[in-house]
């Protein structure tokens, strides 16, 4: 049996400047971080006692006998670009719910990869685990997603991720002193919407926009570096402001991106004294991030009061195997 915890990211800048539709002309950019919330997946070889030859357990139970039947995207189109041949037990748990623009399902991917290159007793890379991840989203299951989230999941932390030309993918982790990074994860809120929402769906609208909304993206590109100039100055109150600006941009790609409801539980946060914020992911649904100074969080989580506030951290470690016991099953 192995496992593998992989985690959840937040995304604040450059999202959109992601998509190889975008990249393949222009530059494009994300900051972005990891955060303590994740994605376990428990594999094993199934051991031959079963009518099926392998089960899949995630929100369904999927007993089957060979990898075409499986009706889980990712599990399917990952097991046969490893070339699986035995049958396995795969089992998944997550920390916060699927589809709700965390990048859930590119941690799934990545955290996948990582537990199947370990059953197969190989150590792989962070940055094979991000491109094979990519490929297999993008190519094989032929979802409508960016980069980021492969990258971001298989590599952790706090990140300056730049995008351009066909397969460039540069991670540089955002150094910044200890005080400084505690001060900036202490400004940040997460609050549940209480739906979810399918981001391929969100996306494929995005992307057929981009041509009409290249003057916008190139400024959303702009403002990565613009927030990385907040950081390097300590301009923690610029950094919030430019989050309030993006999101104002971000929601001119595509009407499905926000809702009347979302709108009003932003304006009710920042009407309570916010700095900024933005819905995390594609849009439509999912957790909204909320940016504000610490002595007005009261205030602001009275203003939500309704809504599920969960605490996180920022990571650092990226897709990891924490247990390792290869031998533990038969194989069939």
């Amino acid at each position: 049996m192995i496992i593998s915890r992989t985690p959840f990211r937040i995304s604040f800048f450059g999202g959109g400047t992601d998509y190889p539709a975008w990249f393949k002309d222009s530059p494009g950019a994300v900051l972005a971080t990891t955060i303590d919330k994740y994605c376990y997946l428990t594999v094993r070889y199934l051991p031959p006692f079963f009518e099926h030859r392998s089960r899949i357990i995630y929100s369904q139970m999927e007993h089957v006998h060979r990898i075409d039947e499986i009706d889980h995207p990712s599990v399917r189109e990952t097991l046969r670009f490893m070339d699986i041949q035995e049958g396995l037990e795969v089992h998944h748990d997550g920390d916060l719910p699927a589809r709700t623009g965390l990048g859930s399902s590119s941690a799934f991917t990545v955290g996948l990869l990582n537990v199947l290159y370990a059953l197969k007793g190989v150590m792989t890379t962070k940055d094979r685990l991000a491109r094979e991840a990519i490929h297999i989203e993008q190519d094989l299951i032929k979802e409508n997603v960016g980069c980021q989230d492969q990258a971001l999941a298989a590599y952790g932390g706090f990140n300056h991720i730049e995008f351009g030309g066909a397969g460039h993918l540069n991670v540089r982790q955002v150094t910044l002193p200890n005080e400084r990074l505690r001060d900036l994860q202490d400004h940040m809120m997460l609050f549940f919407t209480g739906f979810s929402r399918t981001a391929s769906q969100i996306a494929a609208h995005q992307i057929q926009n981009i041509p009409n909304r290249r003057a916008e993206l190139k400024e959303m590109f702009g403002f990565v570096q613009a927030a990385l100039t907040c950081l390097k100055d300590d301009d923690l109150k610029g950094f919030g402001t430019l989050l309030n600006e993006s999101w104002k941009l971000k929601r001119t790609l595509s009407d499905k991106i926000t809702t009347d409801a979302i709108d009003d539980m932003y304006a009710r946060a920042m009407k309570a004294g916010a700095l900024g914020g933005k819905l995390l992911g594609a849009g439509g649904g999912g957790f909204v991030l909320i940016y504000a100074e610490p002595d007005k969080k009261p205030a602001v989580r009275q203003a939500l009061k309704g809504f599920l506030e969960i605490p996180f951290k920022f990571e650092g470690l990226g897709s990891q195997i924490i247990f390792y016991q290869p031998n533990s099953g038969v194989v069939a």
